[in-house]
């Protein structure tokens, strides 16, 4: 040892003894102080056992706010996180399971099921904090979402969507303000005057959720289509006039009549003039100076947190609610990517999946649904739906079509201007909180704000399909009288993008097609803001495109976010006239030592199957079985074309090609090996058929004829040979999918030393045949 290292450690073990023996005597010295006796609260005067008193210990502590706050949020997050994950599962937007939890755990399920524990967990005592912390979170979501609106969007889309925005606000906030007219006097008029109560209805009527209806569209993959920017521009239009209408129905029904609350608008206009002609310029010029992450330190994070702070208590004083200055405060801030982008990443996270639970809950213990025990109730909510439904349908999709859209985007837009979701729960709160929406009224709105939020989707699908199967067979028709053969890349690593793009070149591009290839690279989850959408595909398709410029071809790129990436490349698949899907499988641990334990596995068939092979020299795992049984067995499966599954192991160039033939039916593969050596006559084909397959039919007899006679020097075929391990000595082996399933059932030794490997499953298109 080292003599530095040697003092260093003594000098450490004479500090621990000398504080031993300090501690020691000044203790010992201590025995002569009076003797003092702790209370123990909780405790009886009579003597306990240990465990008795920290069993009292426990049960003082969860009591106490903090300790039940803690436990509370505990709860709330855990539910929130399940029923999220559900929703997610079956296609929804995860604030209709964050929601739903919130009612879950509220009065009208575990309130009525297990009154016990919900009175524990949730004493009406102990959720002064809750709403607290759900508060804050609410005024840092909508500073996200005043930050996620483009107004230069808004400036340059003030036509049409100017007007259907408007109108898709106007038609159902008179269907709000109609609705309340007939239960006016059975619900509300012990409570809240006329004018504020049909204000409040109608305003909860007319809004568009923005944040849920721009992911819808994000994940549909529509955010570049016309339809996508109109509805995304329409929402934006909707949020921004919805919330200055809220700040006036606030204004009036605070003060109770309309004269008096002009003295609240007028302070409330004011506000809005300062913060956009003095306040705005000067964070332009901070956002200008602070535009990266190296240089934006917690100083000016600190100062947007109070700026944030400043404006939603200037709006709570002037009477117009807090939201309403954490929105335009998100609003005015720079419009510089870079600066939202960061700022936005310091927020959301916690914002979101932290705080924002905890308001759902917090609205889920105020709405009982038990309040609606009679049919008379369940009715009332049902008009309450279809009038919603109504009001925002025609006022979408009617002006839409009067404006000049087809009737495909005219419906599309009247279904996805029906996404209420947040947006309209925060509304929601806000009139139970001022005493105007009685408990039922309360009960029925959130009840129509989960319906109309459920239903964009599927019924969005719906319209999509009804529109769309006549298209595609046109358009496939007129591909094909083009001559175009379109492959698309489901690019899941894009590190794999050269490889996928470089195979696809070579044995999909024939003498008598044009190749068109498009890649496809879908993040998960669809709770990414969108203004990282730009960001990731950017990285996603960098390396593909500088060898599409290598191959001196032209591809078409595609960035989409879904929670069910299997299902997003297939919908992509057999809405866009997909000749081919080429896929990656296979996982590189660069720089990893797996050592496999033939003992152990050898005991376990399954795993045995699983883990097949390891090529220790390049460090890469390889689950042959595993890949197809998992995600690539849905894409076979679902998609309406032949699909390509391929294996990278350390692909680099095409020199020698093996195929390997072991059916009748592999036929199809002498195909794919013809167009190899049609792109490039250098390269040399190897058939690998033990079996003598190619006698097995004219047909495959021909085909294999005609190769050979057209690449006499370049094809060869190889018979009664087991001499597997000369596999690995090829870039490349195409073998079908249902002769790859079969060698991976038995285990096959064919498997041990395989090359790169592009397994392909032959289908026919539903419109004509391959």
């Amino acid at each position: 040892m080292p003599q530095k290292h040697l003092y260093t450690w003594l000098f450490y073990v004479l500090m621990i003894v000398s504080f031993v023996l300090l501690t020691y005597v000044l203790f010992k010295n201590a025995e002569r102080f009076e003797v003092y006796e702790r209370p123990i609260v909780g405790v009886e005067s009579t003597v306990q056992d240990d465990y008795a008193i920290f069993e009292n210990s426990v049960v003082h502590n969860v009591a106490e706010p903090v300790g039940m706050l803690l436990m509370q949020i505990i709860a709330i997050l855990l539910v929130s996180r399940i029923v999220g994950w559900f929703f997610i599962r079956i296609g929804q937007p995860t604030v209709i399971g964050e929601i739903l939890a919130g009612i879950l755990l509220g009065p009208s399920l575990l309130g009525y099921f297990y009154p016990e524990t919900y009175q524990f967990l949730f004493n009406p005592g102990s959720l002064d904090n809750l709403y607290i912390l759900s508060q804050v979170g609410l005024v840092l979501f909508m500073f996200v979402i005043g930050m996620e609106l483009n107004i230069g969007m808004l400036r340059n889309k003030m036509g049409t969507t100017y007007v259907i925005s408007h109108a898709s606000i106007i038609i159902p906030y008179f269907m709000g303000m109609l609705f309340a007219y007939f239960v006016y006097e059975e619900f509300a008029s012990s409570q809240t005057d006329f004018l504020s109560f049909a204000l409040f209805i109608g305003i909860s009527m007319s809004i568009t959720a923005f944040p849920v209806l721009a992911r819808i569209v994000q994940e549909k993959g529509l955010s570049k289509t016309h339809l996508g920017q109109i509805a995304i521009a329409c929402a934006a239009f909707d949020d921004v006039t919805a919330w200055s209408i809220l700040a006036a129905v606030i204004a009036i029904a605070n003060t109770g009549n309309f004269m008096s609350s002009l003295y609240t608008i007028v302070y409330a206009l004011l506000y809005i003039g300062v913060m956009l002609l003095i306040v705005k310029p000067f964070l332009q010029k901070i956002g200008k100076i602070y535009r990266n992450a190296e240089i934006l330190n917690k100083n000016i994070i600190g100062f947007i947190f109070l700026f944030l702070t400043l404006s939603s208590f200037a709006t709570h004083m002037i009477g117009i609610h807090a939201l309403f200055g954490a929105f335009l405060a998100g609003v005015i801030l720079p419009e510089i990517p870079e600066f939202r982008k960061i700022i936005i990443d310091k927020i959301e996270d916690v914002a979101l999946t932290f705080l924002l639970p905890l308001f759902f809950v917090y609205t889920g213990l105020r709405t009982e649904i038990g309040l609606l025990n009679t049919p008379h109730l369940w009715s009332i909510t049902a008009v309450v739906i279809a009038f919603a439904v109504f009001g925002k349908f025609v006022g979408g999709a009617v002006t839409a079509k009067i404006t000049g859209e087809n009737w495909r985007d005219s419906l599309s837009l009247g279904i996805l201007m029906n996404t209420r979701g947040l947006m309209e729960i925060v509304v929601l709160n806000i009139g139970f909180e001022m005493g105007i929406l009685p408990k039922e009224i309360f009960a029925m709105l959130v009840l129509m704000a989960l319906v109309t939020t459920f239903m964009t989707t599927p019924f969005l699908t719906l319209i999509q399909k009804i529109f769309s199967r006549k298209s595609i067979q046109e358009e496939y028709r007129l591909q094909k009288a083009r001559g175009e053969f379109r492959a698309l890349i489901a690019l899941g690593n894009p590190e794999n993008g050269k490889a996928l793009l470089n195979v696809a070149r070579y044995s999909l591009d024939g003498a008598k097609n044009i190749l068109k290839v498009k890649t496809l690279h879908i993040t998960p989850g669809t709770d990414t803001n969108p203004i990282y959408g730009e960001d990731f595909a950017r990285e996603s398709f960098k390396g593909i495109l500088h060898e599409a410029e290598k191959l001196k071809i032209q591809i078409e790129t595609e960035h989409k976010f879904s929670d069910n990436i299997e299902q997003g490349v297939v919908r992509s698949v057999n809405s866009e006239n997909i000749d081919f899907l080429l896929v990656g499988a296979g996982v590189s641990l660069s720089g990893i030592t797996y050592v496999r334990n033939q003992s152990f596995v050898s005991k376990i068939p399954y795993l045995n199957r699983l883990l097949t092979t390891v090529n220790k020299s390049s460090r890469e795992i390889f689950y042959p079985g595993s890949l197809i049984k998992d995600k690539t067995k849905y894409f076979v499966e679902q998609s309406n074309c032949s699909v390509g599954i391929f294996i990278n192991r350390n692909y680099h160039s095409l020199k020698e090609v093996m195929v390997l033939v072991q059916d009748e039916k592999d036929d199809f593969l002498i195909r794919y090996a013809h167009r190899l050596l049609k792109n490039d006559p250098t390269i040399h084909i190897t058939i690998y058929d033990e079996d003598k397959r190619i006698q097995s039919t004219s047909e495959f007899r021909n085909s294999y004829h005609n190769l050979s006679q057209h690449f006499s020097g370049s094809v060869k075929i190889v018979q009664n040979n087991r001499n597997y391990s000369q596999f690995s000595r090829y870039d490349l082996m195409l073998v079908s999918y249902p002769v790859w399933n079969q060698l991976t059932l038995i285990n096959s030794p064919k498997l041990e030393n395989i090359p790169s490997t592009l397994i392909i499953n032959k289908k026919e298109s539903r419109f004509s045949k391959e």
